[in-house]
């Protein structure tokens, strides 16, 4: 069953214990969200927003008198709540879409600040190398968010599997499928899921960070990757409304956004996650 934000969180607030300090800095203080009020606490998913937080505290933050807390999340709701409610100054892990998906459906009022990369989400599978080359009637899974889930249809659509009803948005489900030639039933996982289910199915459409959590390579494993060009789903840096002007995180964008973290990201993830520009 497909899940909105909404009915997604009561099953994330579950995933609390997979919650993970990965920064030095303290949680009480004076009055700042998040840290101490010097520190920025900046929650991340592991890949590669975790590792692109971790190579900016490591190498880049103390230069630029940034003190940085990184806090690690397990799922795509946490993130989001945990800012909202002061215990982040920030986060790092989701693209517009999304955001504005969760800010529609929670009544929460976060903003992006920067785009710092793009993590190409791809179609995965155990039984064929080619998209096109899906059997009538395969099993393809599908994110069961509403932005992921929609991104994931139209990057089938890309190449002709399936074809999408004129004007189908970000939030297209499969009830906006117009044509279904190899009649590909679609299964809706959790995000998290997709990649323990390849076994059992025919392909998986897997977002990227999840995919490389499993130890998948989007550039060698992935049958279809999105292109950059375009691409409306960079990951962003993003904020509780109000604190965009916060110099902590002015300097955390510049930083995001250096040729030092876009040579990182280069060298690291060799085209498996592609920086941007701001």
């Amino acid at each position: 069953m497909r899940k909105t934000v909404t009915s997604a969180a009561a099953a994330a607030l579950a995933l609390g214990l997979g919650l993970t300090a990965c920064g030095s800095g303290s949680d009480s203080g004076s009055g700042k969200s998040g840290g101490d009020g010097d520190t920025l606490v900046v929650g991340a998913t592991a890949v590669p927003a975790g590792e692109v937080l971790a190579y900016v505290k490591k190498d880049l933050a103390e230069k630029a008198g940034l003190d940085l807390e990184i806090k690690e999340f397990t799922d795509y709701v946490l993130p989001n709540t945990a800012l909202q409610e002061g215990e982040l100054d920030a986060n790092l892990y989701q693209n517009e879409p999304y955001l504005d998906d969760f800010n529609k459906a929670k009544g929460t009022d976060l903003v992006p600040v920067v785009k710092a990369y793009l993590p190409p989400m791809g179609v995965y599978s155990k039984k064929v190398t080619d998209v096109t080359k899906l059997a009538d009637g395969a099993t393809v899974a599908v994110p069961n968010d509403t932005t992921n889930e929609g991104r994931a249809l139209k990057l089938l659509a890309s190449k002709g599997v399936i074809a999408l009803k004129a004007g189908a948005g970000t939030d297209a489900s499969p009830a906006d499928i117009a044509s279904n030639p190899k009649h590909l039933k679609f299964k809706e996982l959790e995000p998290a899921q997709l990649p323990r289910s390849l076994d059992d199915l025919a392909a998986a459409v897997i977002n990227n960070n999840y995919a490389q959590d499993a130890g998948l390579s989007p550039t060698k494993d992935a049958i279809l990757l999105e292109s950059a060009e375009n691409n409306p789903y960079a990951n962003l840096l993003a904020v509780k409304k109000g604190n965009e002007d916060d110099p902590r995180v002015e300097k955390l964008a510049e930083l995001l956004t250096s040729p030092e973290v876009k040579k990182f990201i280069e060298d690291k993830y060799r085209g498996s996650v592609l920086p941007v520009s701001g």
